[in-house]
This record gives C-alpha cells, sequence and structure tokens, in this order.
C-alpha cells in the first residue's frame, strides 16, 4: 500500500523548508557564535545575522508558495478522495499559527513600525512556542508511524 497518497516531492520539500526554517531561526538568536558554530570550516556564514535573517525570509516565500500550491490542489482536487489524519489536522492548524505569527513578525520588523514591548514579545514566544508545538507533534507522529497529513477516504 502506497505510504502516501498526495506527492511525495511535496512531503520532502515541506520537511527540508521546515528543517532550514528552524536552523535559520535558531540561528536568529545569538547561537552560532556562543557555541562555536561559525568556527567551523564552511559555517562562518552563520554569524552574520542580517545574511541569516534574509535566508529566512527566502525560505518562509518558499514555504508560503508551497502551502498555496498545496492549498490549491486541495481545494481543486484532493478533498474529495483525502481527507486529513486528526494528527495532520493538529499540524496543519500549529502551521497556520506559525505562519500568522510570521506575518506578525515581519510586520514588526518593518521601518517605521514601533510596537509596545509586550506585544513584540508576545509576537516571539507565540512563534517560538508553536514551532516548539510542530516539533513536538512530528516527533510524536513519526513515533506513532502515522506522519502522512492525509489518508484516502
Amino acid at each position: 500500500m502506497k505510504a502516501r497518497t498526495y506527492p511525495t516531492l511535496i512531503s520532502r520539500a515541506y520537511v527540508w523548508l521546515v528543517g532550514l526554517l528552524t536552523f535559520t531561526g535558531f540561528l536568529q538568536m545569538p547561537l552560532a557564535r556562543r557555541y562555536y558554530l561559525t568556527d567551523l570550516p564552511g559555517m562562518a556564514w552563520t554569524g552574520d545575522f542580517h545574511l541569516v535573517h534574509k535566508l529566512h525570509y527566502m525560505l518562509a516565500a518558499a514555504l508560503l508558495f508551497l502551502v498555496g500550491m498545496t492549498l490549491v490542489n486541495w481545494f481543486m482536487e484532493w478533498r474529495n478522495r483525502l481527507a486529513l489524519t486528526p494528527l495532520g489536522a493538529v499540524r496543519v492548524a500549529v502551521m497556520a499559527g506559525i505562519i500568522i505569527s510570521g506575518g506578525f513578525r515581519v510586520y514588526r520588523n518593518l521601518p517605521g513600525v514601533t510596537l509596545h514591548p509586550a506585544a513584540v514579545m508576545t509576537i516571539e514566544w507565540v512563534h517560538f512556542g508553536l514551532v516548539m508545538v510542530l516539533g513536538v507533534l512530528a516527533l510524536t507522529a513519526l513515533l506513532k508511524r502515522s506522519s502522512a497529513y492525509a489518508k484516502s477516504r
């Protein structure tokens, strides 16, 4: 039996993009220099905050493209033959929260935008917390061997 009822390319692109976004997201905290990641050959770029920040934005744009493409396929074709698994539905909701809170982070970083410090901290912690929740859910799905977001009806 086929494990995935949707193209494998989408699954692989999603895993790579989320993994790279997590990596670049952590690098936006001053972790690379603190833990000497920049001292490793070929990893000096991880200490350049602006480069990592722009890379995170480009990867987020690629993830938004993938999510948009998946949504279009869902509403055009897949919704009649696929159903979200319970764990898949929770992960979709968490991913929606990550995307929305990421949008707020982009807005906060625009020139001329000043938010209350409590709002900035709330946006940061919600985004970071949802990423952690998505990681726990992904690990749970992996351990339960039910990592598919959708299954055939």
